[in-house]
């Protein structure tokens, strides 16, 4: 079975009709779910995205995605190590744009042996990852 990591700009874009990549993910994600990929989050994206949907769209964004999308990811719970590694990653890349969810994000990946990642963020292609 194909595991695909699920991104935060992903999750949002999915979610959010106004987005500009709103009709793009849709189409992802329903040809995911039509290939039975496995689709797998950590629990930093997870709380990421909630904090993002609540923020600029309202908590009504926030119980969708509970309710809807988060039941259909395998989340992988991000612990101190990991944590502490993906503050390592972060600050040896010295690039300022990135973020510590996309960092531990990298981290999990590998660890899960992931390749592919729904996404709009252009880091995910920088460290080799596959964008869908």
């Amino acid at each position: 079975m194909r595991r695909v990591f699920v991104d935060t700009s992903a999750v949002y874009a999915l979610l959010v009709a106004s987005d500009n990549n709103h009709a793009p993910a849709a189409e992802a994600f329903r040809r995911l779910i039509l290939d039975q990929s496995q689709l797998v989050a950590s629990s930093d994206v997870l709380v990421e995205s909630s904090a993002l949907l609540g923020l600029r769209v309202g908590l009504p964004a926030v119980a969708t995605f509970r309710t809807e999308l988060a039941p259909v990811l395998e989340v992988i719970w991000i612990d101190a190590e990991l944590h502490e590694r993906g503050l390592d990653v972060l600050l040896t890349r010295g690039n300022r744009a990135l973020s510590l969810v996309d960092a531990v994000s990298f981290l999990v990946m590998r660890q899960q042996r992931i390749e592919d990642v729904f996404t709009y963020d252009e880091h995910f292609a920088d460290e080799g990852f596959v964008v869908l």
